[in-house]
């Protein structure tokens, strides 16, 4: 008898609780959608793999259900989508009032506890200006003749190889031309290879978390750990060694921490080197290879840039002299390009925020302490917005604004938290297309598809075969197949 009791009261216990986790409390109407099962949520449907460059199936399968704005839960968090445009506006012009900057709790684990995403107010902002003076304007001025040096440099070595996996290659150049700046890093002559620790960690960065021996998610913690322990040791090393004055980011970094009475920690140093230098190189060596891409598959897009540098070279006093910033911003075409290639990328897959108070939105409630996820890929693909949203289609940008964020685009985010390296990704894309059109010409060998699970990934690479172009001629066609 007592038996059946316990039994009937673990199982009224663990219904009660269901039902609980499928309809949270809320002082107000929730916007529809499932939780999903327990704990569990809808994690599994949202990191299943697809090849589409479309919305993802698990956005617009509940987009076609529940309308725009949704719940679930992933991975044990209540979370609301959003993927309209007016209240993703909202949402970035309320950063660090009504919207706190809120990443899940696994997230902080593989980035980071004092990573900037995880930093609000004062802090924040002096963090932030901190890396807009690394990677602003006027600094990529000064450094755009080292980055089209290094860029050329790489681009002859892989003219002379019989094949070329771009991706892998073109990781392997930004992020020594990143490291370089931000601690002195040089692959060639270091120990440590910190490079293939971001390599585990990038494959699990996006991953179910399952921090279990095998797996890719427990693989992306262990290269964390193996990256931060190299970051350490050279903190301890640079403390041990007075200078003149800083020779990079890391140094000035510490003499911030070092100041009487500053906000800069070992800890959110540490978390800043490790984010940008993740950040800089992964994200744009992905653009890079899926423009490239892109461009060998549209022939009129590749001729149409092409002319636009070789008129930069045409209209110099002399051809060989290096990049302006002047003829960098010229780059209208190009830069048309970067934005169509990064619309399509959709590298970022969500943009996450937590809700700091109950917030009432067009009949819905927000409660507060929901995380909110803004999720580009539904604006960028929106066919009310992009004709023909999954082709490729550079003059659609003609007479729009190309450089800042919008409604309609977000690819680096948006309101106080846009992303500090936009115009750094910009000019290392723009950088090495120019060098790229003007001396080179390529085919396709093999590999180019892509898989979004959901971040974007060539999980077979991107083969090509480069030859240098006949310097007495340079119109000549840019394709080896054409």
């Amino acid at each position: 008898m007592w038996a059946l009791c316990m039994a009937a009261l673990v199982l009224i216990s663990i219904t009660h609780w269901v039902y609980r986790w499928r309809n949270p409390k809320c002082n107000g109407e929730l916007p529809p959608g499932s939780m999903g099962l327990p704990l569990l949520g809808e994690s599994l449907q949202f990191f299943t793999p697809t090849t589409s460059s479309d919305i993802p199936p698990f956005i617009k399968k509940r987009m076609q259900r529940y309308g725009p704005i949704f719940k679930t839960s992933l991975v044990g968090r209540q979370l609301i989508v959003s993927t309209d445009p007016d209240f993703n506006h909202y949402i970035f012009q309320q950063d660090d009032k009504l919207f706190l900057s809120w990443y899940p709790d696994t997230f902080k684990e593989v980035m980071g506890k004092e990573n900037m995403g995880t930093l609000y107010g004062y802090i924040h902002k002096y963090v932030k200006n901190m890396v807009f003076d690394l990677v602003g304007p006027e600094s990529l001025k000064r450094m755009l003749p080292e980055i089209e040096q290094e860029m050329e440099k790489k681009l002859q070595q892989w003219s002379c190889q019989d094949i070329t996996e771009l991706k892998d290659e073109c990781a392997n150049l930004i992020f020594d031309l990143n490291a370089k700046k931000l601690i002195s890093y040089d692959s060639k002559t270091s120990s440590d290879n910190l490079r293939e620790n971001f390599d585990e960690f990038i494959r699990g960065l996006i991953s179910f978390p399952l921090g279990i021996p095998g797996t890719a998610y427990h693989k992306c913690l262990q290269g964390r750990k193996r990256a931060m322990r190299v970051l350490q040791n050279l903190l301890q090393e640079r403390r041990g060694k007075s200078r003149q004055q800083p020779i990079d980011f890391f140094d000035y970094l510490i003499e911030e921490s070092d100041k009487e009475g500053t906000l800069m920690t070992d800890e959110i140093s540490l978390d800043l080197i490790f984010l940008l230098l993740f950040a800089s190189f992964e994200t744009t060596s992905t653009a890079i290879t899926l423009a490239v891409k892109l461009l060998s598959d549209h022939p009129r897009a590749l001729e149409q840039l092409t002319e636009e540098h070789e008129m930069i070279l045409k209209q110099r006093e002399n051809s060989d002299s290096g990049l302006t910033w002047k003829e960098y911003k010229s780059m209208t075409f190009t830069l048309q390009s970067i934005n169509e290639t990064i619309r399509l990328a959709n590298i970022v897959p969500g943009i996450f925020r937590k809700a700091a108070t109950d917030i009432n939105y067009k009949g819905y409630t927000i409660p507060a302490g929901w995380g909110v996820m803004v999720c580009p890929p539904a604006v960028h693909m929106n066919p009310e917005t992009y004709d023909d949203p999954l082709a490729f289609n550079p003059w659609r940008w003609e007479g729009m604004q190309i450089h800042t964020a919008s409604r309609n685009f977000m690819a680096f985010g948006g309101g106080m938290r846009f992303c500090a390296g936009a115009d750094s990704a910009k000019v290392h894309m723009a950088v090495f297309l120019h060098c790229l059109v003007t001396k080179y010409r390529w085919e396709a060998i093999r590999g180019g598809n892509i898989v979004r699970t959901p971040g974007l990934q060539f999980p077979e690479g991107f083969h090509i075969r480069m030859k240098e172009k006949d310097s007495s001629n340079r119109k000549q066609p840019i394709s080896l197949e054409t």
